[in-house]
């Protein structure tokens, strides 16, 4: 078999089209479609049904793809090995988590990892959907529900609690909520998907101390839009404290408020201890220190 058409078959089989997989490898939708017919033509079997919607691998070239992604990953892993065989951490390290945890709080640290750090090269991918970790789609996480699939390492970083927070702007206009059926009387900002949240019972603000639910003055997908709704003075809403690092002109309010609490882990693929230990321990401990610093 040919290994640059194998490579071009992992690549399409992986992207699900010939042209998301042209796109990666920057090569034309022609191009790549003739070096598939050629590697089936010389297999013999037919390694994809061509469907309107995509392509679906048949059961030979699944068994292909099977053995292509464990080729891939162990070439990978010895490369990964032999960046981590010098005597610091230095080579690649894909980091993904949340939009709201990875723009307000992680990104902002990365100046001084990249510092002490400067041969490894950090990417994060902040994305409310989890990557697939085994499939080499980020080398690390920190997420905010204990990891379900197997073979993967797992680190309590910390528990987060959620609490009540109003711009300066809107308490001068509207006066400062002291207890919780005071927030009848307010204006909540509120999470408009509450099912898709990582945090449980995100909307709590809506009915503590309320005799039926109160009704939002406004409702976003996403913490982000939170925050910014509260910087500009439109209502009171419920948020982690990591999202207000760094921010000003807006307040904590109700202190006495217990909201949910979402626990935080730092996961990687086991065999990742191998490949990439360096790198994962200099992250893994740098995190830890900061966790440590601020309030959650």
């Amino acid at each position: 078999m040919d290994w640059d058409r194998i490579r071009i078959f992992y690549s399409v089989a992986t992207a699900g089209s010939f042209t998301k997989a042209g796109e990666q490898l920057n090569l034309s939708q022609s191009a790549i479609s003739r070096q598939i017919s050629t590697l089936e033509e010389s297999l013999g079997v037919t390694l994809f049904h061509r469907h309107a919607r995509g392509l679906v691998l048949t059961e030979q070239g699944n068994t292909l793809y099977r053995t292509a992604k464990d080729v891939f990953a162990k070439l990978r892993a010895a490369e990964n090995a032999l960046a981590d065989s010098k005597d610091r951490p230095q080579g690649p390290l894909i980091i993904t988590t949340t939009v709201a945890f990875g723009t307000m709080w992680l990104t902002p640290l990365m100046r001084e990892f990249t510092e002490l750090h400067p041969t490894i090269q950090v990417s994060v991918i902040a994305d409310d959907h989890e990557l697939d970790l085994h499939r080499g789609e980020a080398d690390v996480a920190i997420r905010f529900h204990a990891p379900t699939q197997q073979d993967l390492i797992q680190r309590h970083l910390m528990s987060v609690h959620s609490a009540v927070y109003a711009s300066n702007d809107y308490l001068r206009k509207y006066g400062v909520p002291q207890k919780a059926k005071d927030l009848d009387k307010h204006r909540i900002i509120v999470y408009s998907d509450e099912p898709k949240s990582l945090i449980p019972n995100v909307n709590w603000l809506l009915n503590v101390g309320a005799a039926t639910p109160r009704e939002p003055i406004f409702r976003v997908n996403n913490l982000f839009g939170i925050l910014k709704a509260v910087e500009s003075g439109m209502g009171i809403a419920t948020l982690p404290p990591y999202m207000l690092q760094g921010v000003s002109g807006v307040t904590r309010i109700l202190d006495n408020l217990a909201g949910p609490t979402t626990e935080a882990y730092f996961v990687y693929p086991r065999e990742l201890q191998h490949s990439k230990p360096r790198r994962i321990a200099a992250f893994r401990d740098f995190i830890l220190r900061k966790v440590a610093e601020v309030e959650c």
